[in-house]
């Protein structure tokens, strides 16, 4: 069983399912969990991408006013995390699971690795965001980084958005005919 799982989470719609799965795994097995949340900007409706490029990038080309903004953006894009961290941990606690958390600035991939080596994880789970062909080779995959340089074992928890989802070349597709030749 594991007792040491890492559950990376993020601010999207399949959050709830990756702590679910790695609840009951923790639950089953007696395991402790270390929720993780990255500020990357990887995310929707977050600043970071924005922040410390621009930031850094052109240091001296904005106003105090501007500047003072996209800070206090990226302060509330960290409460947020926190508050969500914070929830999750709590839920665990009230059935009597442990449960810490963490979070970081960063790129998800290298930071969720790190983190699993840090605490000695023996399971990382982590959601998927759907990305296929084109749009994963230009944007890259956090799960697909994780898989190959985690330190651990990785579940990869696919939301139910994603299973609905058909791909490209399946949308005007009929459905196949039943073994007799018949349509369903």
């Amino acid at each position: 069983m594991f007792t040491k799982i890492l559950v990376a989470l993020d601010q999207s719609s399949s959050n709830e399912l990756v702590f679910e799965k790695a609840f009951a795994l923790a639950r089953l097995g007696g395991g402790s969990l270390m929720l993780m949340h990255v500020l990357s900007g990887d995310e929707d409706n977050s600043p970071g991408l924005v922040v410390p490029a621009i930031t850094d990038f052109h240091p001296l080309s904005f106003d105090d006013e501007t500047l003072a903004f996209y800070r206090r953006e990226w302060e509330r894009y960290e409460q947020l995390g926190r508050a969500m961290l914070q929830m999750f941990a709590e839920r665990a606690a009230a059935v009597g699971v442990i449960a810490e958390f963490s979070q970081s600035a960063g790129s998800p991939g290298p930071q969720i690795c790190q983190l699993a080596r840090a605490w000695s994880a023996d399971l990382i789970v982590t959601g998927r965001r759907g990305r296929r062909g084109i749009s994963e080779m230009l944007l890259g995959s956090i799960s697909n980084y994780v898989l190959h340089h985690a330190p651990c074992s990785v579940l990869v928890v696919t939301g139910a958005e994603d299973e609905d989802k058909p791909l490209p070349i399946e949308a005007g597709l009929q459905k196949p005919a039943t073994r007799r030749g018949r349509a369903p």
